[in-house]
């Protein structure tokens, strides 16, 4: 499966070059990355690793239907976007009415992009379609926040989280952000905070990259607390998971990584620095 500029992702793309070699495909997936990252692209090359003519497991790049993929003009694919700022209910219908077509080949296939913007009408709608899929339809969903999406859409979906660090840097950002997350944590002043993350707040990549490392940091603690073997309360922990997710939806609505950085940064429920 080739996956343009993906590298930085590479146990998530050999896990879908296994899901699709070995014909274990889901009725449902979730992508999560940041803004900046290109998921739609990501999902169309899963697609077409699971469409292709000509190898199994695979995308060519070169056949009629890797094509069609590239053009978004596929028969079986359904696309589905924010327009007017949300995704609405009748958008869902429209969907769920054009899955009920027969495909012209295997299967149906719907990239819903922006779904963290779904009304919570059209997420109920959703959830139907996904408790009773028709066929062996597929329903990929691109999310930046996948915490705006109901509970119960994200337990009938697998979900994968496409990391922005690309394979030069990714050592360094991880790193970066697991002192952060320490310092966060044992409630260090923020301008000591400031200071380790001003190198990287030159650009909204950088800063995507940095937020996407500090969310795994934080999520890695609260397994090794399931296992007795963090340090920290996971409240703190909780609290700054979703910090850094404010973080995320603020630079996307274009407030300046710096503020938004400042602001979003918690320090524990009685930290005098939280915000």
């Amino acid at each position: 499966m080739r996956f343009t500029n993906q590298e930085d992702n590479c146990n998530l793309i050999t896990r879908l070059d296994n899901i699709v070699k070995g014909d274990k495909i889901s009725h449902a997936y979730i992508f999560e990355g940041s803004a900046c990252i290109d998921k739609k692209a990501f999902a169309e090359s899963f697609i077409k690793g699971i469409l292709c003519s000509r190898n199994l497991g695979e995308n060519c790049g070169n056949c009629n239907i890797c094509s069609k993929v590239d053009h978004d003009n596929h028969e079986d694919i359904i696309y589905i976007s924010a327009e007017g700022g949300s995704i609405k209910d009748a958008d869902i219908i429209e969907m769920q009415d054009k899955l009920k077509t027969k495909p012209f080949g295997e299967r149906n296939i719907v990239i819903i992009s922006d779904c963290d913007t779904m009304t919570v009408r059209a997420q109920n709608r959703l959830l139907k379609t996904l408790e009773e899929p028709p066929g062996k339809s597929v329903i990929i969903l691109l999310s930046e926040n996948i915490e705006n999406l109901v509970q119960t859409i994200q337990s009938r979906c697998v979900k994968y989280r496409i990391n922005y660090f690309g394979s030069e840097n990714y050592d360094f950002m991880f790193d970066k952000a697991a002192k952060v997350a320490d310092m966060i944590l044992n409630r260090q002043p923020f301008y000591k905070v400031k200071k380790e993350v001003d190198d990287i707040m030159g650009s909204s990549e950088e800063t995507a990259a940095f937020l996407d490392g500090l969310q795994v940091v934080f999520r890695n603690m609260i397994i090794e607390k399931t296992k007795g073997i963090s340090l920290y309360k996971n409240d703190d922990i909780i609290n700054n998971i979703h910090a850094v997710e404010t973080a995320r939806k603020q630079i996307k609505e274009g407030v300046s990584t710096a503020y938004a950085m400042k602001k979003r940064i918690k320090y524990g429920k009685n930290s005098r620095y939280k915000v």
